[in-house]
């Protein structure tokens, strides 16, 4: 399936871009973090931020859908 990816903070900084399309046979948002951060070296860990699915944040176990936008989200600061 193709997925709409997009990367915020830290993770974007990692792995170079904001977003990008991929085609993936993840079928839940764990499992596409899990791809990215094992072809990227993303290293953070699952339980450390949080994913959206469609602009709404998801279970890390959400079924996924062909031209999902999925968000990758870590903590974040500002001033």
């Amino acid at each position: 399936m193709t997925y709409q990816v997009c990367y915020f903070g830290l993770l974007a900084e990692r792995r170079g871009l904001r977003e990008e399309s991929i085609t993936s046979a993840a079928a839940t948002p764990a499992e596409l973090y899990a791809e990215l951060d094992a072809g990227h070296q993303l290293g953070l860990q699952v339980e450390h931020f949080r994913a959206a699915v469609n602009d709404e944040f998801a279970a890390w176990d959400r079924p996924l859908h062909e031209n999902d936008r999925v968000a990758f989200l870590p903590p974040m600061s500002g001033g």
